[in-house]
Order: structure tokens, then sequence, then C-alpha cells
């Protein structure tokens, strides 16, 4: 095998056999296939696509490439989510302990944000004492006693995608659905859950913007999962507008402990008990009530004991930014607009995400809306309010804003659109 015959057997449109993925996988990991290689194959499967067999393939070559974990040993069945990302998204946050109320075992591995979409683990991170980093043994002791766990996947779980997704980042080829579908699924896929519930975002915030596109990956990685045994169920989901009201890390956990509490925002709230219910039914509980468990108080009650087992304190004040500006609606009317991709990159530049992994976020930057699309508004009336320490961020971040809001007049009959879009299994 050489690099060079499977770049130009990709490039001339042709299949890959399975010996030349699990050869490539293989080699890259051990780095005898170079990176200006592995960025030409990545390229030819962006421009030529790959067929079922080959994303099989290709995503068990990389579950191979390390460890896998085994959840066996749990007396409650195994379920897990991913989003493709978003903005404003933390729905993971209220719906890990919700789950885990509901009887089930939740093995949460989240990422951090990168861009305009925010990352799981830099919102619990403003907790103050939360730990993200977790050895396997400490995982499952919270997963024993608590039920759920949310932290930062191990380095021995698929090496091969985290290669490969730092090279696709900065080569132009993120969008290759083979290779989107193939990085999430080698890493769920690894992780050992017994079911997993994706959530597709469609829409301006989202990485996939036409609905199309959206149910190819779906469609992809519920064949995957579904390929591996791992009983898999997607939603495309609605993201031209951003979930809830808030975007950025600890202005998220603040909202999302509103939900725990019973309240919060109707979306977030919509979306939180939909995947719930689809996790408990592929984890073989469908008669469990995620709608009582909010409003009993369990899913607090595990939420607290979860963010105390990985050595968070859950009374602890969250962080609040120093400063704050105020963006004002120009005219009355119907708000029919609020862009998720420019709130997402107004967060982003006041310091709630960063542009390169390495980079350090701000806890309490970000924006807190006031209206929702279908709301009536005043002119005058305040509709953002952004929020950072560092002030001199404010004008590109207002800059960010500039149409991202679109006002009707009053009157307009405007309908949201719904939250889910579709499902597939």
């Amino acid at each position: 095998m050489d690099a060079i015959s499977v770049i130009r057997a990709k490039r001339d449109r042709g299949r890959l056999t399975d010996a030349q993925i699990d050869w490539v996988i293989d080699a890259y990991t051990r780095g005898e296939v170079a990176d200006e290689q592995m960025s030409a194959l990545a390229m030819a499967i962006l421009l030529n696509g790959m067929d079922r067999g080959e994303i099989a393939r290709w995503t068990a070559a990389m579950i191979e490439s390390g460890e896998r974990m085994d959840f066996s040993s749990l007396t409650r069945p195994t379920a897990d989510k991913h989003s493709t990302g978003g903005v404003g998204d933390k729905i993971t946050l209220p719906l890990a302990p919700l789950v885990a109320a509901c009887g089930a075992a939740v093995p949460q591995l989240s990422g951090r944000g990168l861009g305009h979409t925010g990352g799981t683990l830099d919102k619990l991170e403003s907790i103050p004492g939360w730990r993200a980093l977790l050895s396997n043994d400490e995982m499952m002791g919270v997963l024993r006693d608590v039920g759920a766990v949310i932290c930062a996947a191990g380095d021995g779980l698929a090496p091969a995608d985290k290669k490969l997704y730092a090279l696709r980042d900065v080569t132009g080829t993120v969008e290759a659905i083979p290779l989107i579908a193939s990085s999430i699924m080698s890493k769920k896929i690894a992780e050992g859950t017994g079911s997993l519930v994706l959530d597709v975002k469609v829409g301006s915030g989202a990485f996939m913007k036409n609905i199309e596109d959206a149910r190819e990956l779906a469609a992809t990685m519920v064949g995957l999962g579904t390929d591996h045994g791992v009983r898999t169920v997607a939603l495309l989901t609605d993201m031209s507008t951003p979930l809830g009201l808030t975007a950025g890390n600890a202005l998220e956990v603040r909202e999302s402990v509103e939900v725990l509490a019973g309240g919060g925002p109707e979306d977030v709230v919509e979306l939180t008990l939909a995947l719930a219910r689809e996790m408990l039914t592929a984890a073989g509980l469908p008669d469990a009530d995620p709608e009582k468990a909010l409003a009993d108080g369990s899913a607090m009650d595990h939420w607290r004991r979860m963010i105390s087992a990985q050595g968070g304190d859950p009374d602890a004040p969250l962080p609040r930014a120093r400063e704050q500006h105020v963006v004002t609606a120009d005219s009355d009317g119907v708000l029919t607009t609020l862009d998720a991709y420019a709130v997402g990159v107004a967060a982003w530049r006041l310091g709630a995400g960063r542009a390169r992994k390495e980079d350090p976020v701000q806890a309490g930057a970000g924006v807190e809306m006031h209206a929702k699309p279908g709301d009536p508004v005043t002119a005058g009336q305040p509709l953002l309010t952004l929020h950072t320490d560092t002030p001199e961020r404010f004008p590109l971040a207002v800059e960010a804003l500039t149409d991202a809001v679109r006002i009707a007049p009053a009157g307009t009959d405007f309908r949201p659109s719904p939250i889910v879009l579709d499902r597939l299994a």
C-alpha cells in the first residue's frame, strides 16, 4: 500500500477498498502518511464522496485506532446524545441529569467551542471548581453514583479522528459529509453507549444550512450507528434563531438551571423534553416521564449531584461580565428575524468563544436576548444586552449584529419555525 495510489483512486472517483481504508487510517495515525497526503485524500473525498460501505469501513477503521469503553457493568441502560452544534445550544446541561433522573445512564463526552458555536465544557467550566477531565475510573464512579456525567473525551478514543479533525479544520474539508459523519460516529461508537440520539441542526447558525444536507448527514449517521449495533435516531432541529435567550458560557448555565427548576425559555424546555423522550425510548424506558422529573425536582437533584461529583459548587455564584451594552429596536412592529449566526459571531467577538483551540474564553461574556421572533416590539425597547469584561470588544460585536434583526409592521401574521423539523430512524 502507498498513500499516492489511495489518493489517486478517490481523485479519479473510484471506490476505496476495505484494505485501502484500513491501511491509510492506520498509517496516518502512526505518522507514516503525511499531513499533506491526508489533506489531498480529504479533498478528494469532499469532491467525490463515499458510498455507505466506504463510510462504514472508514468509521470502523477510526474506531479501531484507539480504545473502546465498556459500560456493561452498569445496572442502567446507557443513552447518549450528540448535537452538531449551534448558538445558545445548552441542551446537554439540563438533558443529561433529566434523563438520569428517569432511570438511564448518560455518559456524555462533550467538546469545546470553536468559532461561533459554543462548547458544553466551556459552559460548565464557568461553575467554580468543576472539572472536565476525569479518568475512566472517575467517569464510571460518577455514572454509578449519579447516573449522568459530562466530561471531556480521553485521548484514547478514536485518536485517528482527533488528528484528522485538526487537519480538516485548516484545509477547507470540514464540510465533507462522509468525514463529518464518520468523525462524530467513530467517537460515539467507541464510547460504548447502547443508544444514541442525534440532534442535527439546520439553519444559519448551524453547520448544515439547508434541510437537504442536514437530512443526508442525519441519514448517514443513523445508518452508521445501526450498522455498528447502536440504536440510533436523529432529530433535525431549527437553528435559524438562537436557542433560548442566552448565548455565552455562564449565561447559558444560568438559563439551564432555570429549566431544571421548572422554568426557562419555552423552546429550550420543548427541545430538552423531545430529546429526553427519544433517549429514554431508545434506552428501553418508554414509560418514563421526563416532564414529571422536571416538575418534581428530581432532575435538579441529579444536576446538583453531578456538578458536585465533578468538583463543582452548584450553589456558587456564576461569573458575571463587568461591562454591558444594550442594542435597542429601531421601530415598532413584530420581530421576524434574530439571526443565529450573527448572534453567535457577536458572542464570540465579546470573548465567549475562541478562534483557536488554545484560546481562553471569558466565562461571563455573551449575548442576552430580550425578544424572539414572533414577539411584538416597540422602538427603543432593549432587544439584546451584550456582556464582556473588555468593552473595546463592543464595536465589532455590534457590527456583527448589523443585519441580524428584522422587524415587520405591527399586525404582520408571522409564525416562527417549529423547533423539531423532522425525525429519522
